[in-house]
């Protein structure tokens, strides 16, 4: 068995080292967790991009959608809401129906004009209404004060012309028609909006913002 040293420097030098040991310790992790708030790792990488940490801060804009002319008689809970956040890139849009005739289809554009004649439209998406009535659409694309179309040439020639609203159509134009929603008329309205150009009428829009600064001439990149 051995003897313990009664050796005074060696007894001090063994009583300290832990202390020193665990000192060090604690002035690396408080160096750590100092540097990772800055976004640093310990070795020196960087643990968020710089891109992320210059990134403004993104906000989404809410907007609502009313009935169309003529659609509050037929359908008097028509209503949507429609959220867009901007990208770096693109932007994303959400839009949710509400108060809609259960398990029906609808088309969403986005349009000119919110009202007759529309103008430029462009083709988003399908929404389905479930059994609720309700029924909900996300689609990526320009959704801002950027967003405009195009012909230069070809079939049609237009300039670059802004599109700031949304529009909302049926799909089956029996629809409507079948719910009182075009009173006077001997058979069902027939429009373009859909993928197979034969739909309903409109249901809801953005006619509550003014005709040439839509919700999507509110929202910036």
């Amino acid at each position: 068995m051995s003897t313990p040293s009664t050796n005074p420097n060696q007894s001090r030098f063994s009583v300290k080292r832990p202390r020193r040991a665990l000192a060090m310790f604690g002035a690396a992790a408080t160096l750590a967790a100092g540097l990772a708030s800055y976004g640093f790792s310990p070795a020196g990488a960087t643990t968020q991009s710089t891109a992320d940490r210059l990134a403004p801060a993104v906000s989404t804009f809410p907007f609502k959608l009313v009935a169309s002319p003529g659609i509050a008689k037929c359908l008097p809970h028509a209503r949507g809401e429609a959220w867009i956040t901007p990208g770096p890139l693109n932007d994303v849009m959400k839009v949710t129906l509400w108060g809609m005739p259960r398990n029906s289809d609808f088309d969403l554009f986005v349009i000119q004009t919110p009202n007759k004649p529309f103008g430029v439209s462009w083709y988003q998406s399908d929404i389905h209404a479930g059994s609720s009535g309700s029924g909900t659409a996300v689609v990526q694309g320009i959704f801002d004060k950027e967003t405009f179309s195009v012909s230069p040439g070809g079939t049609v020639t237009f300039p670059p012309t802004h599109q700031f609203h949304l529009g909302v159509w049926f799909n089956d134009p029996n629809l409507p028609f079948r719910l009182g929603c075009e009173p006077g008329q001997a058979k069902p309205v027939v429009t373009p909006f859909n993928g197979e150009q034969h739909a309903g009428i409109q249901v809801v829009n953005t006619a509550s913002f003014p005709i040439n600064a839509g919700p999507l001439s509110r929202v910036h990149r």
